[in-house]
């Protein structure tokens, strides 16, 4: 601002701005990485939580936590494992309950690698005579009048093809063959009966799914029943 003692004019004093603010420095470039040098940082750091941080986590918080199902849950007889409690083994001797059926059946086993649902709609020819077959078997088997219903569970299979579980009813229909194949006499039958009730499992939470009961649990059970 210029004073009354100064003679200079306004715009000479314009220059003395440059000795008290200083002329703006040149910000060196910033090196800033690639698209491609950003997308291999992003996938070492994905592949390393996702692919090993995460998944070993969760594998030593269940075998901490849930050691039994952590290993599949298999179940022993004498100390050696006969099975998955979560897996349906095909079972065809008249002494032991049946499972549900399986279109992975094979003739020896249910498959597990390529288990799956049979595909086959409601309007198939090839389910309808399976289930007409079977539905004969199981009548056959259990000495039950030709019109007599058999549950859903023993005429179609489950969308995995290895539900270790069937109806009580289905378990029910099954005590006579087995306790006929066993030679159980009245007591021993009365007591089959029993295990079979024992053997329900509720429902999940109390109102999820229907009360089942797991094949081969019963089985091994039953070959403890006296």
């Amino acid at each position: 601002m210029k004073t009354s003692n100064d003679t200079l004019p306004f715009w000479k004093h314009w220059g003395a701005l440059d000795s008290i603010v200083p002329a703006p420095q040149a910000v060196p470039p910033v090196h800033r990485a690639g698209p491609l040098a950003v997308a291999c940082r992003m996938f070492l750091v994905l592949s390393l939580l996702t692919g090993m941080i995460y998944p070993l986590a969760v594998t030593v918080t269940a075998r901490v936590c849930f050691p039994h199902q952590a290993a599949g849950s298999i179940l022993k007889r004498d100390g050696q494992p006969v099975g998955s409690e979560w897996l349906a083994q095909r079972v065809a001797g008249s002494q032991y309950f049946w499972p549900r059926p399986s279109a992975g059946d094979d003739g020896t086993n249910y498959a597990t690698v390529a288990s799956a649902a049979s595909n086959l709609g409601p309007t198939s020819s090839n389910l309808i005579a399976q289930v007409r077959a079977r539905a004969d078997e199981f009548r056959a088997a259990h000495h039950l009048a030709d019109d007599m219903a058999v549950p859903a569970d023993m005429l179609f299979a489950s969308g995995s093809g290895l539900d270790p579980h069937i109806s009580p009813a289905s378990a029910r229909l099954q005590i006579p063959r087995v306790a006929e194949a066993r030679k159980f006499d009245a007591a021993t039958t009365e007591r089959l009966c029993k295990l079979v009730e024992q053997s329900i499992e509720p429902r999940q939470l109390g109102f999820l799914g229907e009360e089942r009961v797991n094949v081969l649990r019963l089985n091994l059970a039953l070959d403890l029943l006296k």
